[in-house]
């Protein structure tokens, strides 16, 4: 059973950082690729930041380039997203997500965005404050 706890969000100013945690179990963590996505009330989830299984690579959606940092402990089956230089925007609920198949990209993620993710956690509420 696919298990995702985010945490990590809260009400912050524009300008200010925040760092979200992802918590997953349920599959063989080192084996996926993970993700982080948002959604806002009445607007799709989309997809903001990925990683590959290994680590070595990362792939951001534009909105994210330059600010936001994804990384990954796969002994600790975490991934984070580090956010710097919030902005009002990225007000949002966020969430990680596993790839929808083991040993593929980051890469892959981005480009599928969340076709055939199905496994969702509670999400964790960021909302930036101008």
């Amino acid at each position: 059973q696919v298990q995702l706890v985010e945490s990590g969000g809260g009400l912050v100013q524009a300008g200010g950082s925040l760092r979200l945690s992802c918590v997953a179990s349920g599959r063989t963590f080192s084996e996926y690729a993970m993700g982080w996505f948002r959604q806002v009330p009445g607007k799709e989830r989309e997809f903001v930041a990925s990683i590959d299984y290994a680590g070595g690579g990362t792939f951001y959606a534009d909105h994210a380039k330059g600010r936001f940092v994804i990384s990954r402990d796969n002994a600790k089956n975490t991934v984070w997203l580090q956010m710097n230089s919030l902005k009002p925007e990225d007000t949002a609920v966020y969430y990680c997500a596993f790839d929808f198949e083991p040993l593929g990209s980051g890469y892959r993620m981005k480009r599928r965005g969340v076709t055939e993710i199905h496994d969702w956690g509670q999400g964790t509420q960021v909302t930036v404050s101008s």
